[in-house]
């Protein structure tokens, strides 16, 4: 029961800071274009749109942002990269857009960060 609790406030910690990072994004001229997108092989917190760049955006939220910045790892990157190929398949999505992987950093009492390019999509 503990670890189903310890789950399940993890999940309301992460579906903030995904809400939290999705505003910073929308102040910066971000549109939604799905939240949590779920495919064989992978999952992308938030795919956003601005101009010609469709962004898959990876939220991390920590104790502190520098930890929060060192938290996404070669191997989360190759699983949004499939993701986000499904995602492109399903939207029947071009050459028209560029793509690109981007972090958005949460910590208590900090503004986000958000860095562009965490990973290459593959």
């Amino acid at each position: 029961m503990g670890e189903d609790r310890h789950r399940s406030v993890a999940n309301l910690i992460g579906a903030d800071a995904e809400t939290l990072a999705l505003w910073w994004l929308r102040l910066k001229g971000y549109r939604l274009l799905a939240r949590r997108y779920r495919a064989p092989g992978g999952e992308i917190d938030l795919i956003v749109k601005r101009g010609h760049a469709i962004v898959a955006v990876e939220v991390k939220a920590r104790a502190t942002l520098e930890a929060a910045c060192t938290a996404i790892t070669p191997r989360q990157v190759q699983r949004i990269g499939v993701a986000f190929a499904h995602f492109r398949a399903i939207r029947r999505l071009d050459e028209r857009f560029t793509y690109r992987c981007d972090g958005v950093f949460i910590a208590p009492r900090r503004w986000p960060r958000h860095v562009q390019d965490v990973g290459e999509l593959g």
